[in-house]
């Protein structure tokens, strides 16, 4: 069943390699040299490579698939922490805002306290001058009462009257008195009407300031509630932060785990397909003795000519494909480029190939080279979607020097071939050229491709 790839676990313990090894290595020696002694004829084949147990190669990729499994998990935690900081950035920002709103709310408040306040201060200084005003026109009338209180009538004194030239200047001057006298009584009243005016405009001012006062008290207050939220937002995104960046560190050191527990299998696998290219050699070698002795037990073994040893197909075998590979490294990338034979003209696209100039360069895009690599052993469509579903499916955990890994998800757009150890060797892009580098893991399809075992 495929697996996202990052999901890992620890390493499980299996047997030694070296004791399955060592036992694998004596068996085979004993035998060679069984029939050695049988035949009597030199050794064309080599001493037999370590062969690995079953079970070390069942417990290796145990081991390779628990560690896939966490490392599955730990990618998914960490996409779930990385969707978590998102949010708390943008309440973050949500709260940076409302604490901008409330400073300017909190500045107005106050610009409108200051000014009701110096409104308050001048209705107030108002109303202190229309009193004086009053008190003094009040002391001047109190006087003039007095004193025509004194010679019995409205007049201010007798010595108004005095220096009269006639009866008639006399009468002008008491009606001018008694006008005077009025006149002090209305104004009077005038000012008493304008002190409650004023008086009225200071209670006014006075609530304007008091209401003012409590509205930037309530924006001060909103203002340091909104410092504080924002505060908080950045003390949980901070967080938020640190917990991501311990999952991606957890994350890393499980995959660098991974690594070694694929090379692990890749190392075993290759031991037992070394075994097993050497078991096929040794048995074409016994079958050609066999021919040979046939040949000259019917009396031909004079005329007979020495058969020549029965080899694979060129480029049949996983070193074969990855020297045919690794024999084009620093070739031009050229999309469209690449056939069996080697780097050819590459096409247009109509697109980005077109504007590095790959039509006309001589080289490989990423199918085409593996379709030179795998020449000698099947015939392979020059596109990597086709290419994925060309050969037997295996799990990521279960890779192995010499299997192809693609790229997606969705539609293929990329293949590579894979030199074990975390490495790959491809052709990458317009602009590039053929290379080694390390397994890229972001977009890789779950499983590889093996045309080979």
């Amino acid at each position: 069943m495929p697996r996202p790839f990052g999901e890992v676990a620890a390493v499980p313990k299996g047997p030694t390699v070296g004791a399955g090894l060592r036992k694998g290595a004596a068996v085979g020696a004993l035998a060679l040299v069984a029939l050695l002694g049988a035949t009597g004829t030199g050794a064309a084949v080599p001493p037999p490579p370590p062969n690995p147990s079953d079970s070390e190669l069942e417990a290796s990729r145990g081991a390779a698939d628990s560690t896939a499994d966490e490392v599955g998990e730990l990618t998914n935690r960490l996409a779930e922490a990385e969707a978590r900081l998102a949010d708390l950035q943008n309440d973050v920002a949500l709260k940076m805002e409302e604490a901008n709103r409330a400073l300017v709310d909190m500045h107005a408040a106050q610009d409108a306290a200051d000014q009701a306040e110096r409104e308050a201060n001048a209705a107030r200084a108002e109303a202190d001058g229309a009193a004086a005003a009053i008190e003094s026109a009040r002391a001047q009338l109190d006087q003039f009462v007095s004193s025509s209180y004194q010679q019995g009538s409205t007049i201010g004194s007798v010595g108004a009257y005095l220096g009269s030239e006639s009866p008639k200047d006399l009468l002008a001057r008491a009606q001018l008195l008694d006008a005077v006298s009025g006149s002090q009584l209305d104004a009077l009243e005038g000012m008493q009407q304008a002190r409650v005016e004023k008086s009225n405009k200071d209670a006014a001012a006075r609530k304007a300031l008091e209401v003012a006062e409590q509205r930037r008290t309530e924006a001060e207050n909103a203002k340091a509630a909104a410092d504080a939220a924002q505060a908080a937002a950045v003390q949980a995104r901070e967080g938020q932060a640190q917990r991501a960046n311990e999952l991606e560190a957890d994350k890393r050191s499980v995959e660098r785990q991974l690594y070694a527990a694929q090379s692990r299998v890749d190392g075993l696998e290759g031991q037992r397909q070394r075994y097993e290219d050497w078991l096929a050699q040794k048995e074409r070698e016994e079958r050609q003795r066999a021919q040979q002795a046939a040949m000259s037990s019917s009396g031909n073994g004079g005329a007979a000519q020495e058969s020549r040893p029965v080899s694979a197909p060129a480029g049949a075998s996983v070193e074969s494909v990855i020297s045919r590979a690794m024999s084009q490294l620093g070739v031009t990338y050229a999309w469209g480029g690449g056939n069996a034979s080697g780097p050819t003209r590459g096409i247009r696209d109509g697109g980005v190939a077109d504007s590095y100039g790959d039509y006309n360069k001589i080289g490989f895009d990423c199918s085409g080279l593996m379709i030179y690599a795998f020449a000698g052993v099947k015939s392979l469509p020059h596109y990597s979607g086709y290419q994925y579903n060309s050969g037997r499916k295996v799990p990521l955990s279960q890779m192995r020097r010499g299997d192809m890994l693609f790229w997606g998800p969705g539609r293929i757009h990329h293949v590579a071939l894979y030199l074990g150890d975390g490495q790959m060797i491809e052709a990458p892009y317009s602009g590039g050229s053929v290379r080694v580098a390390p397994v890229r893991y972001g977009g890789i399809m779950p499983y590889a491709t093996r045309l080979i075992g």
